[in-house]
């Protein structure tokens, strides 16, 4: 009764092996020198990738004569083009890693691994340290027999002069990153005089050398066996997700071409086995053994296949972006028809609200009322009920603010403690103690509400203001004072 699981489990695992021989998994036995050639998905490559700009030029932009974007932990304030978040606002980080979590989903679940391929910065990065390796030891045969080379003077010159490169832009990442939270001027001040802290020298060394590392020796073992994304990715496509397909049926059976032949056999596909779609895979795969863990979608096999389809005179697209379903000739699923993509766009929807309303809802000052609770009232000499606050005031702007303190309610009522205005420092909360007076012949029961208001003026003439509202509490009609 237990043969038949166990031939159904072995055929299932034999099928597993099987389809995993024809993978090209790089176990790091061989270093990878892709070859570079133009093409429409070069381009937009290096389009998306010159959105890393902003990680270098960004500490730079001015706001009002500050800093536009500057995460200052050791002050715990984060001002963003003049709005100043404080830890008491980090919700709205939850909500912003929420976003792009979900965007990530979205598209790897319509485009596949695009973002690797056109984003990630591990891609950027190596492709650039790729381009500086092309410049300097040229193509990749040129670089595979340099590397075979005996080391000699010009081998010195040429790898000592690629490392020190690889070692800059290592460099420049560290410290463009601290950047960001330590100040562009003041980092550029301090930095080479001795005068940054010990964290500072340490980030930088460690974004150098792992950059170094990472981007320039290890390239496609990170996207192999380092990122997570990478072994995650699988559970997130279906039969409708976008990818890098090979169209077998067009295909194959594939043939070369000799020279001096225009054509290949009449009964052959159209693929002539250049192998310059694996030539120019940056993680080494052959893309026509299917879609793969090492694939990071980035379309550089397209730009091949196409320039051979055009010298040989065949249709474009042999190698094209298309879902599974569309390979395969099956109908295609609208996108809109995908339950998932509707999901994601209400979690995403309902985070970007949430982000939108949190910075619109950010003011310079913030205001918290607590009411003394032991006790609840006093009864004065003079019949008056008096109920004692502590107000706290949060100074979220970038400068010292003199905030003034006003009560209102329903009623006439007194207020103490609050003649003169209270002196706030940025990023920090600052508490006053106030006392509410109010006859007793105007309350109407036990608990009335009061709402406390705190002023202020800004350098450049705004007035701000915040609310809270509170209650004033008093005797019982009729009840014992206390």
């Amino acid at each position: 009764m237990n043969e038949t699981p166990s031939r159904s489990s072995g055929a299932a695992i034999d099928a597993l092996y099987a389809e995993a021989h024809h993978w090209d998994v790089n176990t790091g036995d061989e270093t990878i020198h892709a070859k570079r050639i133009p093409g429409k998905w070069r381009r937009i490559k290096w389009l998306a990738a010159s959105v890393w700009l902003i990680f270098f030029l960004g500490p730079y932009l001015r706001w009002n004569g500050h800093q536009a974007v500057l995460f200052d932990i050791p002050n715990r304030q984060y001002h963003l083009f003049g709005v100043t978040v404080l830890p008491q606002d980090f919700w709205m980080l939850s909500l912003l890693l929420l976003f792009f979590a979900i965007l990530l989903a979205v598209v790897t679940a319509l485009a596949g691994r695009v973002y690797c391929g056109y984003f990630c910065f591990q891609t950027v990065w190596t492709d650039v340290f790729t381009w500086i390796e092309e410049k300097l030891e040229g193509s990749p045969p040129q670089r595979r027999h340099l590397d075979k080379a005996a080391l000699d003077a010009r081998k010195l010159r040429i790898k000592l002069t690629k490392h020190t490169l690889w070692l800059l832009i290592g460099f420049f990442t560290g410290f463009s990153f601290v950047a960001w939270f330590y100040g562009a001027w003041p980092l550029w001040r301090d930095f080479f005089v001795g005068n940054a802290n010990l964290a500072v020298y340490v980030s930088v060394a460690l974004f150098t050398g792992g950059t170094y590392l990472l981007a320039g020796w290890l390239r496609e073992q990170v996207c192999f066996w380092l990122c997570p994304y990478a072994r995650i990715q699988g559970v997130m496509l279906d039969r409708s997700t976008i990818v890098p397909t090979y169209d077998v049926a067009r295909g194959e059976p594939r043939a070369r071409l000799k020279k001096g032949e225009p054509t290949a056999q009449p009964s052959a596909g159209d693929c002539i086995d250049c192998n310059q779609c694996v030539a120019v895979c940056p993680t080494g795969i052959d893309i026509r053994n299917g879609q793969q863990e090492g694939c990071i979608t980035c379309g550089l096999c397209l730009d091949a296949c196409d320039a051979v389809m055009d010298k040989v005179g065949r249709p474009r697209g042999l190698v094209r972006y298309a879902s599974l379903d569309e390979a395969q000739g099956r109908p295609v699923k609208a996108m809109l028809l995908r339950p998932r993509v509707w999901v994601y766009t209400a979690i995403l929807g309902l985070a970007l609200v949430g982000i939108v309303y949190g910075l619109s809802s950010l003011a310079a000052i913030e205001l918290k009322v607590l009411h003394e609770r032991a006790p609840m009232f006093v009864q004065l000499s003079d019949g008056s009920i008096q109920n004692k606050y502590t107000l706290k005031v949060l100074n979220k702007s970038e400068q010292d603010l003199s905030v003034r303190i006003r009560a209102e309610s329903a009623v006439p009522i007194s207020l103490i403690g609050a003649e003169e205005p209270l002196r706030t420092t940025s990023g920090e909360v600052k508490p006053m103690i106030v006392f509410v007076k109010i006859k007793r012949s105007d309350l109407d029961g036990e608990r009335m509400p009061i709402t406390f208001q705190a002023t202020t003026e800004l350098d450049n003439g705004n007035e701000i203001n915040a609310e809270r509202e509170s209650a004033f509490f008093g005797p019982a009609r009729g009840g014992t004072d206390e």
